[in-house]
């Protein structure tokens, strides 16, 4: 299909088009930046945190924070870093600082969800509105008595328009609705590594409080 077909498609869905499009943008632009995050996450983080860890255990604590540090735009370790940061503290202030700063990565690892939840709900239903006005526009010039030419375009027209919004508010909805089940997997993956590598952390420190090495 060549770009004037596609629009002229697209100008036939009538007013909910506008909406549906400005939708399809969004979603596309939110969708990018949520796949460089998540690309940059999975593809440097789990290194750097088992080579911090390795280093923690062997006590080269100095290293490890280096390490941590020269990563510090993600999310791990962020948390890793802000209990690490205490001084003499117990086992409970580490545990706490870690579960602290993990709760502070949910609303970064979670963002845009809301948005994608949104669009979601709404494209189908604004498809559904261009529908609904779409019929009506036909129905409305219908005259039974004078069945025409000129009566027979405004009924064709009106019920592309129902057609064509109908499939539009589908296809936004469909299309964000895979990246953001795909994005909803990476958070609760990203969630399962943070307690998973967060108790990890903890157990290394408590073990070594109760050696008297903190």
């Amino acid at each position: 299909m060549g770009i004037n077909n596609l629009f002229s498609l697209l100008s036939a869905g009538g007013e909910v088009i506008y909406p549906l499009l400005g939708f399809s943008v969004l979603a596309l632009t939110l969708i990018i930046e949520r796949m460089s995050f998540w690309l940059k996450i999975n593809n440097r983080q789990p290194k750097v945190v088992r080579d911090a860890l390795t280093f923690y255990r062997g006590n080269n604590v100095v290293s490890a924070i280096d390490l941590l540090k020269r990563y510090a735009d993600l999310p791990i370790p962020r948390m890793f870093l802000a209990a690490l940061a205490l001084e003499e503290a117990t086992p409970e202030e580490f545990r706490l600082a870690l579960e602290s700063q993990a709760q502070a990565e949910i609303p970064l690892i979670k963002r845009f969800q809301n948005i994608f939840d949104t669009i979601i709900s709404l494209s189908p239903l604004l498809g559904l509105l261009g529908t609904v006005l779409g019929l009506i526009r036909s129905f409305s010039s219908l005259n039974l008595g004078n069945v025409g030419g000129s009566q027979t375009v405004n009924v064709t027209g009106g019920i592309s328009e129902a057609l064509v919004s109908t499939a539009t508010g589908l296809v936004v909805a469909i299309f964000t609705l895979l990246f953001a089940n795909l994005f909803r997997g990476f958070y609760q993956r990203q969630m399962a590594l943070i307690q998973e590598y967060g108790g990890e952390l903890e157990l290394l420190y408590r073990r070594s409080y109760e050696r008297g090495d903190r």
